[in-house]
């Protein structure tokens, strides 16, 4: 149990994951001097030990957490971003925004969370824009008070020309905007800024014509874009000449990365991978090569390792291993097989020697976990046997020398053991 109010263990507002909790437990106890306070946290439980003077400080973070009222916000490394009044959880008020040097960002006036009657000012304290009713020129920042964007605002909304930022400071895109997304001409750059893309957007997506380029900048694709798809299309390869042609969201055709090496190659039904298709690392090497729905692995299909080794045979289903599977060291050499569920093992399945291909265990998984079963070493004698996850087990390296042997509890180490 950690004893809230010391500097090692002062718990922080982002530890706290149910604030409805916190609240009943204070009302209950209020009038002991020390409190007990679980926090649950993914169905995991943290108990702290909470002396009462810091009772008010709780109360407060709990009027931030429902965010009504005076409240504070932080970004990740703790530092304060904001402070100021909320409404049903939003900004609304007065209040003010800070860079990660604790020197004012932004002050003034919100409305529904957006900024309306602000001042925003420079790291040097020098005001560099003023937003009246939500109109005007501004800027935006990350959690961590990175410049993101800079550009014309219109109530409260990106509206008219701007730009955005990676983190870094270099250019991401620049074009034109209304409520607050990208629509009209625009253009989008690689982290170094040479251009991505430059072409027509509608509601933050392209829609329209528009063209794609390689890294060098010669002409990857070139056609018209629905919803951020390709949909009327040709490719072209890095000699200028026509690869192939996507007509309606349909047809065969190849995805690039930003350095114009090839990652995909298939065919499309709707703008989405539909049919069969291979996907490849960035080594050029294979590393699936099967059926796919609606822009998914889905069906039949077969995963390599970064070497073009075959690793995985089966059926997937959203992406994922679901139905029957194998799983192979490497020289082709079955490792498991079995089923799968949302990929992992699940359901009844088998793990065989390296060297030998000699039966290791059989029985039930359950989330990737042996749960039911029994192992056998090589003269095919039983030597261990798990029940709903509780036994005892050996665990070999891939060429059959022992890894660890010991208990098992929920499928996982728990008790004596012994590793090698």
């Amino acid at each position: 149990m950690e004893k809230f109010g010391d500097n090692k263990n002062k718990i922080n507002i982002r530890d706290i994951k149910s604030s409805f909790l916190l609240k009943n437990i204070f009302s209950f106890l209020s009038k002991k001097q020390i409190l007990n306070i679980i926090i649950y946290n993914k169905g995991l439980q943290k108990i702290y030990s909470v002396d009462i003077k810091y009772y008010k400080e709780y109360s407060d973070r709990y009027k931030i957490a429902e965010k009504n009222g005076k409240g504070k916000k932080y970004n990740k490394e703790g530092k304060l971003i904001f402070e100021g009044e909320y409404i049903n959880g939003k900004r609304n008020g007065k209040g003010k925004e800070y860079y990660d040097n604790d020197k004012l960002i932004i002050e003034g006036e919100y409305l529904n969370g957006k900024r309306w009657n602000v001042k925003g000012y420079n790291k040097n304290g020098i005001i560099e824009f003023e937003l009246k009713n939500g109109n005007g020129k501004g800027k935006d920042y990350s959690y961590n008070c990175k410049l993101i964007f800079e550009g014309e605002y219109l109530k409260g909304k990106k509206s008219g020309k701007g730009k955005e930022y990676y983190e870094e400071g270099k250019i991401k895109f620049e074009g034109e905007y209304l409520d607050g997304e990208r629509n009209g001409r625009g253009k989008e750059y690689y982290y170094d800024g040479k251009i991505k893309y430059k072409g027509d957007y509608l509601n933050g997506e392209r829609n329209g014509n528009g063209k794609e380029f390689y890294y060098e900048g010669k002409l990857m694709f070139e056609g018209e874009y629905l919803n951020g798809k390709r949909w009327n299309v040709k490719g072209y390869n890095k000699k200028d000449n026509i690869e192939f042609e996507i007509k309606n969201g349909n047809g065969k055709g190849k995805e690039y990365d930003n350095n114009g090496k090839i990652i995909f190659e298939g065919e499309y039904l709707n703008g989405e991978r539909n049919g069969k298709g291979r996907e490849y690392s960035k080594f050029g090497k294979i590393k699936y090569d099967g059926e796919y729905i609606n822009g998914e692995r889905n069906g039949n299909g077969e995963e390599y390792d970064y070497n073009g080794i075959l690793k995985y045979e089966g059926k997937y289903i959203n992406g994922k291993r679901n139905g029957k599977g194998k799983e192979y060291y490497d020289k082709g050499k079955i490792e498991y097989e079995g089923e799968y569920v949302d990929g992992k093992r699940n359901g009844k399945g088998k793990e065989y020697y390296y060297d030998d291909g000699k039966l290791m265990y059989e029985g039930e998984y359950l989330n990737g976990k042996k749960w039911n079963g029994k192992g056998y070493n090589k003269n095919g004698i039983v030597e261990f046997e798990i029940k709903i996850g509780i036994g005892k087990e050996k665990k070999y390296y891939y060429n059959g020398n022992l890894m660890y042997e010991g208990e098992y509890l929920n499928g996982e180490k728990n008790g004596k053991g012994k590793e090698k």
